[in-house]
């Protein structure tokens, strides 16, 4: 056979494998709703950036006549290219082949891809679409599944790791996402759980649809598995590359600087009518984010779970960072078990990836009530304060208003935040006056002729001590008072100041957080 018959035979396969699983299953796969593997590679991907590993790598199995169904490249689809001009790899695997499911050959594609990623200290995005670990290969398939949960697990705080759920991700399969740092989900087709209903039915004898047990706004809302969801794929394929645009390569690099165009000296009017005078009404904390971010733009992570609390990213004058934010609109900002391992979690990923923490601090402190205890708020809450112990990128803090028994366990001085400051409307206190002296005058309001009148006189000298914010600021705890127009030049010269911070801990294997 020439050169000519073997290039010939080469694109024959290479079109074999582009196929999938044929024609009527891609057909059927669209008339889903859904994209094939190749497809969302397409659209994920710079144009013309895409280079396929290991199209023609083919199954093994030889029971319940699988040696008689074999297909190039077998249910995943892998390899690497560039996303906003930036090396990135991938595997996306193929519900038309198989029903996306993991066989070894499968399973030994991912963690190459992986270990490829991890090499050359690129970020990796798994597309996940499938029915779960191959039946017909038994151990080989679960065992298969363990050496990817290995690799998320080694790879994790060294290379940015994105689950995106298209399709079925069930059983054991979904441990693998739940280590990756992000998960996105699309609404109606994306859909995660451990056991299907079929399964829980049986067990427990509840009845539960697929869609209310593990789509996506279950996962979005209640149990926050899921940071992102989105109307379709196309949309939820361009909310990966701008969470990409804010993050670093790997653990070893600065995010990326990106000039914004937005003047860094600019100041703001409108910061000083957002937070209200009455310290007892709401207001949304995210105004005052995106009137001082680049452009006003933040991408919030995790929009849908326990909103008393806000994360996400933004830039300041180019630079990414994090933004932690009580949300005085939900419960008053108050922390409860939810918000505390969403803010933990958002805290840990910015630090392993070098990217600077802007904390607004707004809260009457943790959330009350037996269910709160019994679900452990003291554990959940100290994953918290261990969270920002423990980080060593920059950490600067600004108090708006209320700072009831939080300023510790956010981003203090004491807990080694770098730069504090806050904005004259600011309280810092253990509690509100309210309860504060209803604790120290509680025998004094008692035996007074008119208690009512006594308390409210003993309110208005605790509101007139420590209603603001220069107690604090006079035993140093506080670095400056701000005026709320000049939050943003601020925050940029404190980020430029910090740009070269070391910071080091005493060396150990890792610690042990209460999880």
């Amino acid at each position: 056979m020439g050169i000519e018959e073997k290039i010939t035979e080469l694109n024959k396969l290479r079109e074999q494998s582009a196929a999938g699983g044929g024609a009527k299953r891609i057909e059927a796969q669209h008339n889903r709703g859904k994209l094939t593997a190749r497809e969302r590679i397409e659209l994920l991907f710079d144009p013309g950036s895409f280079e396929e590993l290991e199209p023609f790598a083919l199954h093994q199995c030889t029971d319940f006549g699988m040696e008689k169904q074999k297909f190039p490249g077998d249910a995943v689809v892998t390899g690497y290219g560039k996303i906003n001009g930036r090396h990135t790899f991938v595997f996306s695997q193929d519900f038309t082949v198989f029903g996306g499911s993991v066989s070894k050959i499968a399973a030994e594609k991912i963690c190459k891809v992986y270990d490829l990623a991890a090499k050359n200290g690129a970020p990796i995005i798994g597309l996940l679409d499938s029915g779960g670990a191959r039946i017909q290969e038994g151990a080989d398939s679960v065992v298969g599944e363990g050496d990817i949960f290995m690799r998320n697990t080694i790879c994790s705080g060294v290379i940015p790791q994105i689950s995106v759920i298209m399709g079925p991700c069930a059983g054991g399969a979904v441990f693998s996402p739940a280590i990756t740092d992000f998960i996105f989900m699309v609404k109606g087709t994306g859909q995660m759980y451990c056991t299907g209903p079929e399964v829980i039915k049986s067990v427990t004898g509840e009845e539960v649809s697929l869609e209310e047990l593990g789509g996506a706004i279950t996962h979005a809302t209640k149990s926050g598995n899921c940071h992102f969801i989105t109307n379709n794929e196309q949309q939820c394929l361009e909310a990966v590359r701008r969470l990409l645009s804010f993050l670093p390569q790997n653990n070893m690099e600065e995010p990326p600087f990106i000039d914004t165009g937005d003047n860094s000296n600019r100041m703001d009017e409108e910061l000083l009518y957002i937070v209200p005078d009455d310290p007892a009404k709401i207001y949304d904390v995210k105004q005052a984010i995106i009137r001082i971010a680049d452009n006003g733009d933040f991408m919030e992570v995790h929009e849908n779970f326990a909103p008393n609390l806000t994360v996400g990213f933004a830039r300041l004058g180019g630079q990414s960072i994090g933004i932690v934010a009580h949300q005085p609109s939900h419960y008053a900002g108050a922390v409860d078990v939810d918000a505390s391992d969403k803010g933990a979690r958002f805290i840990r990923f910015c630090d392993c990836f070098n990217i600077p923490l802007i904390t607004f601090i707004d809260t009457p402190g943790y959330m009350p009530g037996t269910e709160q205890e019994y679900k452990g708020i003291g554990r959940h809450g100290a994953k918290l304060l261990y969270a920002y112990a423990e980080a060593t990128v920059p950490k600067i803090s600004i108090t708006t208003r209320k700072s009831y028994g939080a300023f510790v366990a956010m981003s203090g001085t004491n807990l080694g935040g770098d730069i504090n400051y806050a904005w004259p409307t600011a309280e810092i206190a253990v509690m509100g006056p309210d309860g504060a002296v209803n604790i120290i005058f509680k025998d004094v309001i008692s035996k007074s002729e008119n208690p009512e009148q006594t308390r409210q006189r003993l309110v208005a000298d605790y509101k007139n001590k420590f209603a603001n914010p220069y107690i604090a600021a006079g035993k140093g705890y506080l670095d400056d008072v701000i005026d709320p127009r000049s939050t943003r030049p601020k925050l940029i010269k404190a980020l430029e100041i910090l740009r070269n911070k070391v910071d080091t801990k005493p060396a150990k294997k890792h610690g042990n957080i209460p999880l």
